[in-house]
């Protein structure tokens, strides 16, 4: 039944790539290698693209207006972790053993939740993830091909506030608060559509 949901949602709205592996959470960074390398081949005049969870709200009016004014070569942004540590517990969820990851911290990366970036760099990651050795954590590796290429993640902040634009926790809707966000977390396909439906029509509003 799923496969015929998809090949019929394929048909209608052209919007799935399927590729030849298993889509688990332990893959995740083979999905996102695998995402860049399509995104290098078959979008290489696309000045940005975005990954995003399934169960993120984008704001693709204030994500534009942001762009705008972003650089258009080695730019990533999203919401930016810069402590970010190994979880050395088996039971974790995020567990990352010596053997696959011997050093006790993380270059700075953006959280998989979300984030955009110069499509440049679709291809220079897809490079550089062949010197960097797969780990099950595809946002840390992201950082770590980062890191070899010498590209340093922006921050997202509205000012004054200083707020990051990326809202990686999950917020109660509220049109005019998630006006000024790009991403938020947390939300099921049946209450996107219901948030979609209020903000695209009433965010003038606020």
């Amino acid at each position: 039944l799923l496969a015929l949901l998809l090949e019929k949602e394929s048909q209608q709205h052209a919007d799935i790539i399927q590729l030849d592996f298993l889509d688990s959470y332990q893959n995740l960074t083979i999905k996102t290698v695998m995402m860049m390398q399509w995104l290098a081949a078959h979008c290489p005049n696309a000045s940005y693209a975005m990954k995003v969870d399934s169960d993120i709200f984008v704001n693709v009016f204030h994500l534009v207006q942001r762009l705008r004014s972003s650089p258009r070569a080695g730019f990533i942004t999203g919401s930016l972790i810069r402590d970010g540590r190994p979880r050395r517990e088996p039971s974790s969820k995020w567990f990352l053993s010596e053997a696959l990851y011997h050093e006790d911290s993380f270059p700075p990366y953006v959280s998989g939740a979300g984030y955009v970036f110069s499509t440049d760099l679709a291809a220079r990651i897809s490079r550089a993830s062949r010197f960097v050795r797969v780990i099950p954590l595809e946002d840390v590796y992201v950082g770590l091909c980062l890191r070899v290429l010498g590209v340093r993640p922006a921050y997202s902040l509205s000012l004054p506030l200083f707020r990051n634009l990326f809202e990686v926790r999950k917020l109660e809707y509220d049109r005019c608060t998630f006006a000024r966000l790009i991403i938020v977390n947390g939300f099921k396909p049946s209450e996107l559509l219901a948030v979609w439906r209020d903000f695209s029509t009433g965010r003038a509003d606020c």
